[in-house]
């Protein structure tokens, strides 16, 4: 099975290509304004320099959140209109479940992405990397007692700097790591089409919090 692997959701744009859970290729660029620019192209340069087309491709793969808002909405759709064009069925995964696969050889791990001024959002996953918890969005102080209350857990994500640990992890999402654990979810069953692909934002952006307090 070819897999189209894309993460969008921070200032990283990624792109891979697998067979399977097996890593073709992977295309990288740290610069989050240009995501709507270099998505197609970056997907188009991975395609030519792999050989395949998207009309070898089986499955896309994406994260759709907690992040960026503007990078998984620019994410999504454009998987979207991929699958709806070439009817490839699609699997979203949440971004922090793509960093938890950043981690290996611990007994749980707890993934983190920086919401900026203290909020954090987290997930605490075993080390299937099953999601053993709620996703959080919080104040990381206040998530620190229930961080506590596991042993041998990794800390993964930019948000992990705000923990007074020293654990030395890639903390940046990897669409290599999506298309995988998007691979996983397509063996259970957990596939869709480009209708019912949705986001997982955990809170209201900047602007509609804004709105809303008038």
């Amino acid at each position: 099975m070819k897999i189209l692997a894309i993460s969008t959701s921070s200032n990283k744009l990624s792109v891979a290509l697998l067979e399977d859970d097996n890593v073709i290729q992977e295309l990288n660029i740290l610069n989050q304004k240009t995501h709507s620019e270099n998505l197609m192209p970056f997907i188009q340069k991975l395609l030519e320099t792999t050989g395949f087309s998207l009309d070898d491709i089986n499955l896309i793969a994406c994260d759709i959140g907690p992040g960026s808002f503007t990078g998984i909405r620019i994410g999504v759709s454009t998987v979207k209109a991929l699958s709806e064009v070439k009817k490839i069925p699609v699997v979203g995964c949440s971004s922090l479940e793509g960093l938890a696969y950043n981690v290996t050889g611990y007994d749980y791990i707890c993934s983190i992405i920086d919401a900026r001024n203290n909020q954090v959002y987290a997930g605490i996953f075993n080390s299937n990397y099953d999601l053993i918890s709620d996703y959080f969005a919080d104040d990381i102080n206040n998530l620190l007692p229930i961080f506590k209350q596991y042993s041998n857990m990794a800390f993964v994500g930019d948000g992990a700097k705000l923990i007074n640990i020293s654990q030395n992890f890639d903390n940046t999402i990897c669409s290599s790591n999506i298309g995988i654990c998007g691979y996983r979810k397509y063996l259970n069953g957990l596939s869709t089409d480009a209708d019912n692909l949705s986001v997982l934002y955990l809170r209201k952006s900047q602007a509609e919090r804004l709105k809303e307090n008038g």
